[in-house]
């Protein structure tokens, strides 16, 4: 299981994006959003964390 950048949950699939994982649900209902949506600003804020660096040591 692994947790969804969206929705902060553990999941058991969806995809990899970089580092990031993007649960099934959380993709669909991206995906059927539509701009004007509140909640395509929710979705566009919870993607930024994909562009952060991360520094493993």
């Amino acid at each position: 299981m692994e947790k969804c950048i969206v929705c902060e949950k553990p999941q058991k699939h969806g995809i990899h994006l970089y580092t990031s994982f993007i649960c099934t649900d959380c993709e669909k209902a991206m995906v059927q959003t539509s701009t004007q949506d509140p909640t395509y600003q929710f979705y566009i804020k919870q993607l930024k964390v994909i562009k952060e660096n991360k520094i493993y040591s």
